[in-house]
């Protein structure tokens, strides 16, 4: 695969995985049942990230995530250069992912009148609206995301494209894991007061596909004016994760 098919295919496999869970858990008549739990949610996005990391991995580097892309680049580990297609990708693939997880569990959205229920299916909000606070939440989670890869980068667990390499070296299987495991941990001490997208295109993605869906799903609305928020605060979390860690090397 080249860079961009592979972020494409990696983050539509995040987004089937991740959202699934949440249908799974928020719909009504499956077998998860409605209250599978934050636990559930928080594992199965995990063992996600690690899905899409490791068959992506090989070819891009497995960014899958526009806060990720830009985060390196701004600490000089990925060009700028490759930042519009790596970003484009993710959100084609996000669409794409949000679109099987409405086709997987057509029936079951069909049955479900919370519109909140199905909301969460395709993005985040809030558990109390505070937009300030909001905000600093959802860059705190992408700060500690990007802040940690760096130093896994840099211990030599996964190996990320270089800027002269023709093509990018994967993550292994194994190299995947640590990733798995922050973005789990995240989940489960960050991730409660606006469900931690730490990711425009997982956010935004799914919203848009949301936006477009709308009327086949009873009339759900994206909010986009909560949008917003994921979709800049986790760059600022980023950025301001990579000048600290180039401020401390």
């Amino acid at each position: 695969m080249n860079p961009f098919t592979a972020e494409i295919l990696g983050t539509a496999l995040l987004i089937l995985l991740g959202n699934g869970v949440v249908a799974g858990s928020v719909l009504k008549n499956t077998k998860i049942g409605t209250g599978g739990g934050w636990m559930v949610i928080t594992t199965a996005w995990a063992f996600a990230v690690y899905a899409a990391v490791v068959v992506a991995g090989p070819a891009s580097g497995a960014h899958l995530n526009p806060a990720v892309s830009i985060g390196l680049a701004t600490a000089g580990l990925f060009e700028w250069a490759q930042v519009p297609m790596y970003i484009a990708a993710q959100f084609i693939g996000a669409m794409l992912g949000a679109v099987l997880v409405w086709l997987f569990y057509g029936d079951h959205f069909a049955i479900t009148e919370d519109e909140g229920a199905k909301r969460a299916c395709f993005c985040t909000e809030p558990a109390i609206r505070n937009l300030p606070r909001n905000f600093f939440n959802e860059a705190m989670g992408a700060f500690v995301l990007l802040l940690v890869i760096f130093y896994i980068v840099g211990s030599g667990e996964i190996t990320l494209p270089q800027q002269d390499a023709a093509t990018p070296i994967g993550l292994g299987s194994l190299g995947a894991l640590p990733v798995a495991i922050l973005v789990w941990v995240i989940g489960l001490s960050l991730g409660s007061t606006t469900g931690y997208a730490i990711n425009p295109a997982r956010d935004g993605g799914p919203r848009i596909v949301l936006t477009l869906l709308g009327n086949k799903l009873g009339g759900v609305k994206p909010d986009w004016g909560y949008g917003i928020v994921p979709l800049t605060a986790p760059i600022v979390g980023a950025v301001a994760a990579a000048l600290l860690f180039l401020l401390l090397k």
